[in-house]
């Protein structure tokens, strides 16, 4: 028994924020739905390569994008444009404690499948709506996308290499960031409203927008700023009020080294074989060293550089210096931290034999959240659905099917 295991979710959401906070709470146990287009399904169906592979290392028609935010849910095939695909989404969510969706601001709403309406059929629904830039204000009928929201939010000022430096500029995150903060956002949103609902009865409904969670998470910069009225520039890998505290390249690979103090400083250019940096003028201090920068960073350039990553990181360890690899992924999956944390998680499937999937990073004593369905195919459970939630015979099932409604 999961600790939502007794809650029942109606997925209308598609490719990340929705689907992945749908795919946090199915995690805990929720009966995720997930409503799904005939014959096409959530757009990250396609978005491959890589696709899930065979046993025989044959491409599945499972993309590997997909695969991240889908893992625990039921696939129900469903044409929300009919009259009788809007009556099945309605009896669905009289039978659902939480509605999610992604749709355009007042699109669900010519479906008869907005909030008031489908708060008609069940009155304390929890009802959460996902758009880039919200249900009110100027930009509401505005498309939102990751990469547009994360100039526009602020993140891209903070993020790349300063400008005066190769390479310098404005730089996105390697992850739809704004994407799947909105589903951590949001899923603490449903689990407030569920909070409330529990003591009073009543559900209600959540506004979540990509561009308001995007300068939410901005934290510190944003009080930096409102604080200073100056806006917080670029500084790559390096940090503006700490030196050194950066990336470095070592003989095989990339390091960090974050010296926080005077005397890591000393512990760190004396394992470099370089002590009288330490008592440098130019060095001694921190304010020193962020004066100096230019000049002292290309020294520890040349330092490190001869040395392996993984002699550094033995020796920094050693002497007390924080300091970490840059790791692709290929490294991370073989960390032994990693491996020891159980990160990886593989479940079997029907069209690959086994999906290898990244389970929850949420750690429990008594209610652990699960990896227990693979991402289901397209309408995988379409009938079992209809059938053990709304009591659809199979009849009634064949018929929706033949007019095109499943």
């Amino acid at each position: 028994m999961g600790a939502l295991s007794h809650l029942r979710v109606l997925d209308l959401t598609r490719v990340l924020a929705g689907p992945w906070c749908a795919q946090n709470l199915a995690d805990f146990g929720a009966d995720v739905i997930k409503i799904e287009r005939p014959g096409a399904g959530d757009d990250t169906r396609t978005w491959g390569p890589p696709w899930l592979k065979a046993g025989d290392g044959r491409d599945t028609a499972e993309a590997a994008y997909y695969l991240a935010a889908n893992r625990n849910k039921r696939s129900v095939t469903c044409d929300i444009s009919t009259p009788e695909g809007q009556q099945l989404v309605r009896e669905l969510a009289a039978q659902s404690d939480v509605v999610l969706e992604n749709y355009k601001v007042g699109q669900l709403k010519k479906y008869g499948l907005d909030y008031d309406a489908l708060k008609a059929v069940k009155p304390d629904l929890i009802y959460c709506s996902i758009t880039g830039f919200g249900q009110t204000g100027p930009y509401a009928n505005r498309p939102g996308y990751d990469f547009i929201i994360q100039g526009m939010g602020g993140f891209m000022s903070l993020t790349g290499e300063r400008d005066d430096l190769p390479g310098g500029g404005p730089q996105k995150a390697g992850v739809a960031i704004s994407d799947l903060m909105t589903g951590q956002y949001a899923t603490i949103a449903v689990l407030a409203a569920l909070a409330h609902r529990e003591r009073t009865g009543e559900g209600q409904y959540i506004d979540m927008a990509l561009l308001d969670v995007q300068v939410a998470m901005l934290a510190n910069m944003n009080t930096n700023y409102l604080a200073s009225g100056e806006a917080p520039k670029r500084w790559g890998n390096a940090h503006p009020n700490i030196v050194p505290y950066q990336t470095f390249q070592a003989a095989d690979g990339w390091i960090i080294v974050a010296v926080g103090n005077d005397g890591q400083f000393r512990k760190f250019v004396t394992e470099g074989g370089k002590p009288e940096l330490a008592d440098d003028p130019r060095f001694a201090t921190n304010p020193q060293r962020v004066a100096n920068r230019d000049v002292l960073v290309p020294i520890i350039g040349e330092m490190v550089r001869p040395r392996t990553r993984a002699q550094w990181i033995a020796a920094l360890e050693a002497a007390g210096v924080p300091c970490g690899p840059i790791n692709t992924l290929d490294d991370v999956f073989e960390d032994e931290q990693v491996k020891a944390r159980g990160l990886r998680v593989d479940l079997p499937h029907p069209s690959a034999g086994e999906v290898k999937l990244v389970g929850s990073p949420m750690k429990m004593s008594a209610t652990p959240p699960q990896a227990l369905r693979h991402p289901p195919l397209l309408g995988e459970h379409t009938d079992a659905v209809l059938a053990d939630v709304l009591g659809y015979g199979a009849d009634q099932i064949a018929a929706l099917r033949g007019k095109g409604v499943l």
